[in-house]
């Protein structure tokens, strides 16, 4: 049998959120601030191979490095990933910088077809809902 093609991207982003490395981190791994900021469900087993879901289970995976305040990876997919595909490699930097923290978003190995709705969907989804949150 023929291995198959696969077509990857890799995105990346840089976004500053007004708030602390800590809490913009606890924000993203704590399953009731997450479900809060996004507005949708998630749920959140924050440990190295620990189980994670967001927006009702749409996005789901599992955690392969934590370093609180610092660093997020994760192995990442969603319900309508291409039959075949391995999970994505999703990868926060945190750093404190003027105004906030400044979050370096690496999302690597995403099939190809789906990169574009990946790449506007971080901003619409996560980083302007994110803001919203740390404005109280």
């Amino acid at each position: 049998m023929k291995n198959l093609e696969f077509k990857f991207k890799t995105l990346k982003q840089k976004v500053i959120i007004p708030a602390d490395p800590d809490d913009v981190y606890g924000a993203i791994i704590d399953e009731n601030k997450h479900s809060v900021f996004t507005g949708s469900k998630a749920t959140s087993d924050p440990k190295v191979g620990g189980k994670f879901t967001a927006w009702d289970g749409y996005i789901f995976g599992k955690y392969v490095e934590l370093e609180k305040g610092k660093k997020i990876v994760q192995e990442w997919s969603t319900t309508e990933w291409p039959k075949g595909y391995p999970p994505s490699i999703f990868e926060l930097k945190l750093k404190k910088a003027q105004g906030g923290t400044e979050i370096e978003m690496t999302h690597s190995k995403v099939p190809e077809e789906q990169a574009d709705d990946y790449e506007q969907g971080w901003e619409d989804y996560y980083w302007k809902p994110l803001k919203e949150y740390f404005k109280k």
